[in-house]
């Protein structure tokens, strides 16, 4: 049930009929793993705390940077050198304490994200390395917890959804190599409005989905142009040899 403060705080949010109440008491009820707390998972974190997810865990092994802060909404100047994953615990706390945050400031890998997403109704990846968007897929189709994804890069940006039983396949399909593509933030830039319209729509999708309504983009990749300001979605279609799902399927089948 919803507490007094709870009705006033969402009260915007309880007028929708597709929140209401009901959806409300399952944002209360949900937990998600928001992996990486940098230009993604600041708007992503800060959207779901004010939505009223009920358990955050916040995952992050970095220490703020200077040049982070030009896209990273989530923290201030006076926060450099300190720990991403605790900074944004104690800002979302701020936001809204009716959420219960839990952080891990150890780099995410195969090791230990089963033991995490076993805990948890769905993942939102806001990483910035292949090593740990591989790891994550997998873990997410090994337990049948629901996946968003997001990316960006200079003006362009990528989301994903991804859903059990992912018939339509997973990451891996789409991107089956593990090296670091060339062309990333570190080495072509980003503009922060790019992962801040990224990382929102991240965020729209887990609130929708926690909320009991289904994705409209569950099995599509859409890529957003930022200079044309122009949409396309794509299909994303199972690879029947794919090392992650097409082993999953295999087994499940």
């Amino acid at each position: 049930m919803l507490n007094d403060n709870e009705f006033l705080r969402y009260s915007r949010q309880l007028l929708l009929e597709d929140i209401g109440p009901e959806g409300q008491v399952r944002l209360k009820q949900s937990s998600v793993l928001v992996v990486g707390l940098g230009g993604l998972g600041s708007p992503v974190s800060l959207y779901l705390a004010a939505a009223g997810v009920g358990t955050m865990i916040l995952a992050d092994d970095d220490r703020l940077h200077l040049t982070n802060l030009q896209r990273q909404i989530l923290f201030r100047t006076s926060d450099i050198k300190r720990a991403k994953a605790e900074l944004a615990k104690e800002q979302l706390q701020a936001l809204n304490p009716e959420v219960n945050y839990i952080i891990q400031e150890q780099r995410l890998t195969p090791d230990n994200l089963a033991g995490i997403i076993k805990q948890v109704d769905l993942v939102l990846d806001c990483s910035d390395n292949m090593a740990t968007r591989h790891a994550v897929n997998a873990a997410c189709i090994e337990h049948q917890t629901p996946l968003v994804s997001g990316s960006a890069v200079s003006f362009s940006g990528q989301l994903l959804v991804l859903t059990p039983p992912f018939d339509q396949g997973c990451y891996a399909c789409l991107y089956p190599q593990h090296e670091e593509p060339a062309r990333n933030c570190r080495t072509a830039g980003v503009l922060g409005p790019m992962v801040g319209a990224i990382g929102s729509l991240q965020a729209l999708e887990a609130i929708k989905m926690l909320a009991g309504s289904a994705s409209a983009l569950d099995g599509k990749l859409q890529l957003f142009d930022g200079k044309k300001h122009a949409w396309t979605s794509l299909q994303l279609r199972r690879d029947p040899d794919c090392a992650i799902c097409g082993a999953h399927h295999a087994n499940h089948g």
